[in-house]
């Protein structure tokens, strides 16, 4: 590790961030900002793997965490990166849990920044002494309850129970708020009530406030220890006490969210994942946004316009593409005529609408396959122009190459994979398509692992992918039965058959879907894979 600087090097800079108590929607803008910028990002354990989807691409990670009293990367360490990186001429964001002076060892990193002339920033952050008990309904002020708050730590350097004024603690008219106390609560509680607080008192720990793991456990002073204990409450958490305890089951807001308590991955492009993220951190999920795909515009010419009956959109992505091309060679929608404009989707619809584009049709599912049936039976004098990916589904095409209706393709742009790794744990991966599932895939090459979370899909097209690509199979390591219907033939069936698999053991559920993407190949029985008949599967 360097520690000198070359005259003739720029000097970098050092942004000490505060990351908030976990949900990243409570990172301040200007750390937001600052993070989007970074160059090398130095963060710790409690940081949220939310923010990763801030990180940029390119950016050195450098994971310095502590737990349970493990410091992998001893803090002098840590001071001698952001040195040396900055001296580098880098641009660095020390990303701390909660606020950066709060018990977070930020004037320690100060002191080495400016031994060493090297200039810096602090942005503050939301602190979990205050957050976390808000998200579980506890105002750590409350008139006529508390008219102060005190925030306390329950640990010293070495790890023990600091050698507080207690009696002080006890005197105060005002809730009191410990951090890094979870392994020493009973002490706490003890030498709180032995310096004449009552033992009535209520007490609450809060763990992993803020995120989709928040669990509130209250009680009072004397019955909070055992209370924990029983519950497992682990670290990362806060001790709550006060009067203001008794509003949590008054104030509590967040278990009534739909959402609550439900970890999803976002697996949509950088800086399209954010509408959908808000929708869903409205109804209560904690959100992680992990763009496994990119897109990049490519720079060949647009071809002529003129005589296309329809012109098709198949992404958002295509409609920015699409534009940019057109302004870029001095051109305009007035090539389009008499054109009519077709999109798969509503985004895509919207974003055309706010270009000043009318769209004539959109399929009511949102597919390629039904964009071109849609488009086939509307079809009038000229050809469809599609405006979509370099390697974009062929479901599109084959059908209107299988329904003879002339047309010709624009790739504006590539879609590329995104390397990285997910984060460890989530409920669901959302994906809006099939490219965002090859994406995942690739970015776990071992398998999917079912405990990782569900699969959850936009459409049948992002389903068949997920089924295909996610579903994990080991024929040989989980004793699997295959029920073997009495009567295996169904004469002269015609019609819709729907069935549910919600009641069948997970692993039965698995193998189903994978065999049903072969059903409109072979279909499900002898007469039809002789040819006398079609199979068409439908997810919902």
């Amino acid at each position: 590790m360097r520690s000198e600087r070359r005259k003739d090097e720029p000097m970098g800079k050092v942004w000490l961030v505060g990351a908030g108590p976990g949900d990243p929607g409570l990172l301040t803008l200007r750390g937001r900002e600052v993070l989007e910028r970074a160059e090398v990002v130095v963060f710790d354990r409690l940081v949220g793997a939310g923010l990763f989807a801030f990180f940029p691409e390119g950016a050195e990670r450098l994971d310095v965490g502590k737990e349970g009293g493990r410091h992998p990367v001893p803090q002098r360490e840590i001071e001698a990166l952001l040195v040396d990186r900055a001296l580098a001429g880098r641009r660095v964001v020390r990303l701390k849990g909660g606020d950066p002076f709060l018990f977070g060892r930020g004037g320690e990193e100060i002191e080495a920044l400016l031994a060493h002339g090297v200039p810096f920033e602090v942005v503050p952050g939301v602190t979990s002494a205050f957050a976390a008990p808000a998200c579980a309904g506890i105002p750590v002020t409350h008139r006529g309850a508390a008219s102060s708050v005190h925030v306390v730590t329950a640990h010293t350097r070495d790890g023990d129970l600091p050698d507080r004024d207690f009696e002080a603690l006890a005197r105060l008219d005002g809730t009191l708020v410990f951090l890094m106390g979870v392994g020493a609560a009973g002490a706490l509680c003890s030498r709180l009530v032995e310096a004449g607080m009552a033992p009535s008192t209520p007490a609450a720990a809060v763990e992993r406030g803020t995120t989709a793991h928040q669990r509130l456990v209250a009680g009072t002073l004397a019955s909070l220890p055992e209370l924990a204990r029983s519950a497992g409450v682990r670290p990362p958490a806060v001790l709550v006490v006060g009067e203001v305890v008794g509003l949590a089951e008054r104030f509590g807001w967040r278990g009534a969210l739909p959402l609550f308590g439900v970890r999803v991955l976002v697996t949509r492009p950088r800086g399209r994942a954010g509408r959908l993220s808000r929708m869903l951190r409205d109804a209560g999920a904690e959100v992680a946004e992990f763009p496994c795909i990119a897109t990049e515009p490519l720079t060949g010419p647009l071809p002529l316009l003129e005589g296309a009956g329809w012109v098709g959109f198949t992404s958002v992505t295509g409609v920015e593409a699409f534009f940019g091309l057109l302004a870029s060679a001095g051109r305009d929608v007035r090539e389009l005529g008499a054109a009519r404009v077709a999109a798969i989707g509503p985004a895509t619809r919207d974003a055309l609408r706010r270009r000043g584009l009318r769209v004539d049709y959109m399929p009511e599912v949102y597919d390629g396959a039904h964009l071109a049936e849609g488009l086939a039976d509307r079809m009038g004098t000229g050809d469809i122009l599609l405006f979509r990916a370099e390697s974009g589904s062929p479901e599109l095409t084959e059908v209107l190459r299988a329904r003879g209706v002339p047309f010709r393709e624009a790739a504006l742009y590539r879609t590329r994979y995104v390397k990285g790794a997910p984060p460890p744990d989530f409920d669901m991966a959302l994906f809006t398509s099939a490219s965002t599932v090859r994406g995942l895939a690739a970015c776990v090459p071992d398998g999917w692992d079912r405990s990782r979370g569900q699969a959850v899909c936009i459409g049948e097209q992002t389903a068949r992918a997920a089924a295909a690509k996610l579903i994990p199979l080991d024929w040989h390591g989980r004793g699997m039965r295959i029920r073997i219907a009495e009567r295996k033939t169904v004469p002269g069936f015609v019609g819709e058959f729907s069935f549910g698999l919600g009641a069948l053991p997970t692993e039965e559920q698995e193998i189903i879907l994978l065999l049903s993407q072969f059903a409109p190949f072979c279909g499900t029985g002898r007469m039809t894979a002789q040819g006398m008949g079609e199979t068409h599967i439908f997810f919902s």
